[in-house]
């Protein structure tokens, strides 16, 4: 299948808001790569995962340094969605010596095949940019319409098989018999559970016990989330997993040893890696952060900069998946196997408890709390009621400096805002960060109206706009930043209200932020 035939069907399904539509134009492309007759599988794999706009690689070691200086574009497009695969694969697979110079060959040579639209969109796929709107909520109904199951039976197997390009190749190849013997494999990631949000902890209780009934309240560490899969037959016996499903065994030595310390001959584990200080209080997110997006010298960074295992959950041990037991069941197991490794929990039905722990968690510099239902099943990929997490809101009083277009159900509509702070060195306005999240249908006609009106001039999708509104901004952090000129950058920032009683110079600065 040519990739020109991908992108026309993520163009067509970015264009449209109407739900039903894009459903159709995506199951209308997995057929055609089912269809045909070479390599169907891996055609319709990939192609679900491009759609999705991710790679069935999950990283090939390419950002956007490496994307900054592209060849001139061909002509006419060629490449070929299995050869362009192909390519990716080679791409991960280069490492050692000289890695460098022939990774900028490959990229180039790739690029120097593709036309500007398929430019444009691969460097999209690489950066994980995509702005095409086929999310899971979209995908995997196409994938069940094009292969004509019940829709049930693929979000359960994309949950247990952690990705949808090889659910959509056994759904549309196999049917519904593939998709039911689809279940957890120890070694092979599934979704995390998510946990849904509450502005305080009296709303937690009443949404996961309605007030009265009792429920878990754990501590919510700003670490990294971790899966970890341990079989004594396997080789390696632990492999780490994070968040996203990307593999991280090499980097976590530590860890590694954790495991193989539980007397266990297979397990799958949930929990969360964190780097300490000395007195037991947590590192900065960014310090556990590059300890685990870091490679180099594993054991050398496990001395100076060691993590420690926190488990909270327990889905497989001995053969038994244990996924639709209720939580109470899962932990108990869990402190059996692991009393040492255990984050810190309190269960209660009093308000008043579960406040108090929430103020111990936050004096001991965490993050908050996951209040969760003792009788709720694993929901491997949902965020739903059987977790919520309740966090201190923090706010700042930012500019508006320019603002994209959004995409799919946006369409139309000024979308993702760029957050500007004063600098109070210079007087300047520095962006800070962008956010698309927080907004009703109803702001977003507000704020295209009002940003049409103060627009200055336009770079591609991007509007810039005169520095007069201000915003209010919630968020979780603030972290140090290479990618913004302000040297820093907010973490999950939504928006909460626009601000007409105050002007550009009563925001807040550079130095309320890190403050």
């Amino acid at each position: 299948m040519p990739l020109a035939r991908v992108i026309e069907t993520s163009t067509r399904v970015g264009a449209t808001r109407a739900r039903t539509v894009k459903t159709e134009l995506l199951a209308a492309t997995l057929r055609e790569a089912a269809a045909l007759s070479e390599e169907p599988a891996r055609h319709v794999e990939v192609v679900a995962d491009y759609l999705a706009g991710t790679l069935p690689q999950r990283t090939v070691g390419v950002g956007w340094r490496g994307l900054r200086e592209l060849p001139p574009p061909a002509p006419a497009p060629s490449l070929p969605v299995l050869g362009v695969d192909e390519t990716f694969s080679r791409l991960r697979a280069l490492t050692g010596s000289g890695s460098a110079a022939a990774r900028a060959r490959t990229v180039a040579e790739l690029f120097s095949r593709a036309t500007e639209q398929e430019q444009r969109w691969l460097v999209g796929l690489i950066t994980g940019e995509l702005r095409q709107g086929a999310s899971d909520g979209v995908l995997l109904p196409a994938i069940a319409r094009a292969a004509e199951v019940p829709e049930t039976l693929v979000r359960r197997a994309v949950m247990l098989a952690g990705f949808p390009g090889p659910v959509a190749a056994a759904a549309l190849l196999e049917g519904e018999a593939a998709l039911e013997r689809i279940g957890l494999l120890v070694g092979r990631p599934l979704r995390p559970m998510l946990a849904g949000s509450e502005p305080d902890v009296a709303a937690a209780l009443a949404s996961v016990g309605g007030g009265t009934d009792a429920v878990a309240v754990d501590v919510k560490l700003d670490g990294i989330r971790l899966q970890a899969h341990l079989d004594r037959q396997a080789d390696p016996a632990v492999r780490l997993f994070t968040r996203s499903l990307e593999e991280i065994t090499d980097r976590l030595p530590e860890v590694v040893d954790a495991v193989l310390g539980l007397p266990a001959r297979t397990a799958v584990l949930d929990g969360e890696v964190i780097a300490l200080r000395q007195d037991g209080r947590p590192q900065p997110f960014q310090v556990t952060g590059a300890r685990t997006a870091s490679s180099a010298d594993p054991e050398a960074l496990a001395r100076t900069t060691p993590v420690t295992t926190y488990l909270f959950d327990l889905l497989h041990l001995d053969g038994q998946d244990l996924l639709d037991r209720p939580a109470q069941e899962r932990w108990a197991a869990l402190q059996d196997l692991a009393p040492d490794l255990t984050v810190d929990r309190v269960v209660t039905d009093a308000a008043g408890a579960a406040g108090a722990f929430f103020e111990e968690v936050l004096a001991a510099g965490h993050e908050g709390v996951v209040v969760k239902d003792p009788g709720a099943p694993y929901a491997a990929g949902r965020r739903g009621a059987g977790w919520v997490k309740v966090k201190p809101r923090r706010t700042a009083d930012l500019v508006v400096l320019a603002v994209e277009w959004g995409s799919g159900r946006r369409q139309g509509l000024l979308s993702n805002i760029h957050l500007g702070a004063r600098d109070p060195a210079t007087g300047e306005l520095v962006m800070v960060g962008k956010t698309f999240k927080g907004m009703t249908d109803a702001l977003l006609a507000w704020q295209t109206e009002r940003f049409l009106a103060l627009e200055t001039g336009r770079e591609g999708h991007v509007v810039h706009v005169r520095p007069e509104q201000v915003v209010e901004i919630a968020y979780d952090g603030v972290q140090t930043s290479r990618r913004y000129p302000g040297g820093i950058a907010l973490r999950f920032a939504r928006v909460l209200r626009y601000r007409d009683d105050k002007g550009p110079d009563g925001a807040d600065t550079l130095e309320d932020l890190r403050s």
